[in-house]
């Protein structure tokens, strides 16, 4: 059994500092790794990096993120990347890492994602210049995580995104803005894996649970969702979902 913590949207600066971290050193008791589905700052800057690094990193469990849009806003992703790694923490984009668990290869792949909408309901490559980029950009997105998910061979993979794959876990949300929380094009790639689990934020109104067409277990755990620090979901197992960890 593989124990993964949980959250998105945490939107880290100043001011937040010490508020997950009481939660956060309990878990190498509760979790074997933790992952945050991006939105890890509030505006994108290097200063709010360092206070993500100094609030979510040292924990003693491989700490894998993405980014988010919040995280794009001041165009220096490079550079807060490069302070999270720097801390020790992975972020992903377009690639995969492996985790050597309790005898067990996990293997996550990762990237932001990006909006378009979903089947009945959703952009086209199609007309304009600004709309085919549009589309073009969540097309490649999307084909970097299927090509990611299929590169390695593990004992459970885990897709790892911002942007939600499947509108179940939108419910809440208004349904005008659900083409700019995610696109079906990333639930066909989790699709295309034998994926045991995707994990998701963004959608701070949203529901927690859902699946892809093609079955797979899908998870919003923006903060505003799950409503604590983290959620703990066990892989190889009977069940998905292990405790709701209180914080």
């Amino acid at each position: 059994m593989i124990r993964i913590a949980a959250v998105g949207d945490v939107h880290v600066d100043k001011d937040v500092l010490g508020r997950f971290r009481p939660a956060l050193e309990q878990l190498p008791e509760r979790a074997d790794a933790l992952l945050v589905a991006g939105d890890l700052t509030r505006h994108g800057t290097v200063e709010e990096a360092r206070c993500f690094a100094t609030e979510f990193g040292g924990l003693g469990v491989p700490v894998v993120c993405v980014l988010g849009n919040h995280d794009h806003q001041s165009d220096q992703q490079a550079r807060v990347t490069d302070v999270l790694t720097d801390s020790g923490i992975t972020v992903l984009e377009g690639d995969t890492t492996v985790l050597e668990l309790h005898g067990h290869r996990l293997g996550i792949a990762g990237v932001k994602g990006f909006g378009g909408g979903f089947a009945g309901a959703c952009a086209s490559n199609f007309g304009e210049r600004e709309m085919k980029d549009f589309v073009g950009t969540t097309e490649v997105i999307a084909q970097r995580l299927q090509d990611a998910l299929l590169s390695i061979q593990v004992d459970a993979l885990v897709a790892l995104t911002h942007y939600a794959p499947v509108p179940d876990t939108l419910l809440g949300e208004p349904l005008e803005i659900y083409p700019f929380l995610g696109c079906y094009q990333l639930g066909r790639a989790i699709d295309a894996a034998p994926t045991a689990l995707a994990l998701h934020g963004h959608a701070h109104h949203g529901s927690e649970r859902g699946r892809t067409p093609g079955g797979v277990p899908v998870r919003n755990v923006a903060h505003p969702v799950i409503k604590q620090a983290y959620n703990v979901y066990q892989l190889l197992s009977d069940e998905v979902d292990l405790e709701l960890v209180a914080t």
